[in-house]
């Protein structure tokens, strides 16, 4: 040690400098080679944990904003089965060609609405039987699986979509399980038609069904729940009605926050007629509820125009068309 200090007594001035500066630039080369690969490390375990965490999902908003159908929208729908022409406009045309027409069917009733024009789907999900089924029930049930097709891309499409019951001798709320999966959509509501609701020893086409409000009101509980429970938007739920009996008990219908209720007056036949039902069915209470009306393209005499029909009072929230 004695000789390498000695040696270095000896050196130049500069010499030493030059070794003293070059100890500390490899000093510092090392020191910010070890904070690179930290830095790196970091990366690494931060991109690790990033990917472990679930991303959420942004909230399904409407078409034209918002998660509130009330009073932010109105709907016009196609009526009918996915597969059939037989039992509306639905069925006239494949699932692309519906979306289109839906479309510009809801784009004809926008000058009449100061509120956006919603297009929609009416799916009859469970077809009213003429004859006993399987399970005595006289109402045919659609395979959801068969059904979701329609959902996805009338939601990827800006289209909404409502299941319509006809239970037969089943009762609303055991039918409306049968589709959680797809209620649980963001894009889905329901329909509820009194008119194919059978008593236990009732047959379609020689009575008109009706149901009791209490088996509508735990069907909208029901539907409620589900929809908090879900963290989904506001659900459309629709009463199908053309005589005041068809829903006995009506004036308590139980109305939920992040449910939009309408009644919608679905009879078909003359105009004179279809407006005394319209008349009688918006003085029945409750008084908080919106009201829908139907045009049927063959039964009414004549079919209205969209401004002959926005000029029902109160206008319609929900025009559909069979």
């Amino acid at each position: 040690m004695n000789r390498v200090i000695g040696k270095l007594r000896n050196m130049p001035v500069v010499a030493a400098m030059c070794c003293a500066a070059g100890l500390i630039l490899i000093t510092s080369l090392y020191l910010s080679y070890v904070s690179w690969q930290t830095e790196l490390m970091y990366r690494e375990i931060a991109l690790q944990s990033e990917q472990m965490i679930p991303k959420r999902k942004p909230l399904f908003k409407f078409p034209a904003g918002g998660r509130e159908l009330s009073g932010k929208y109105r709907m016009v729908a196609l009526y009918g089965v996915t597969d059939s022409p037989a039992l509306g406009l639905l069925g006239e045309q494949p699932l692309n060609e519906s979306v289109a027409r839906a479309k510009g069917l809801a784009a004809q009733y926008q000058p009449y609405s100061r509120e956006p024009v919603y297009p929609a789907f009416e799916i009859i999900a469970t077809v009213a039987a003429a004859d006993a089924t399987e399970d005595g029930d006289y109402s045919r049930e659609s395979d959801p699986n068969a059904l979701r097709p329609w959902v996805e891309v009338a939601k990827r499409s800006g289209v909404y979509v409502l299941l319509d019951l006809q239970p037969g001798r089943e009762d609303f709320l055991s039918q409306a399980k049968l589709y959680e999966s797809l209620l649980q959509e963001p894009n889905v509501g329901l329909a509820l038609d009194p008119e194919w609701r059978l008593a236990p020893n009732q047959v379609h086409l020689e009575q008109i069904g009706s149901v009791g409000i209490d088996e509508v009101n735990a069907t909208g509980q029901w539907l409620s729940r589900l929809t908090t429970q879900k963290k989904l938007p506001q659900k459309l739920l629709l009463l199908h009605q053309f005589r005041a009996d068809m829903i006995a008990g009506r004036e308590r219908l139980q109305m939920h926050p992040n449910l939009a209720t309408v009644v919608q007056m679905d009879g078909q036949g003359d105009q004179p007629g279809k407006l005394d039902t319209w008349n009688t069915l918006i003085n029945l209470p409750p008084a908080n509820v919106a009201y829908g009306w139907k045009n049927f393209i063959d039964e009414d005499r004549p079919t209205l125009s969209p401004a002959e029909t926005m000029q029902r009072q109160p206008q319609p929230w929900y025009v559909s068309y069979q």
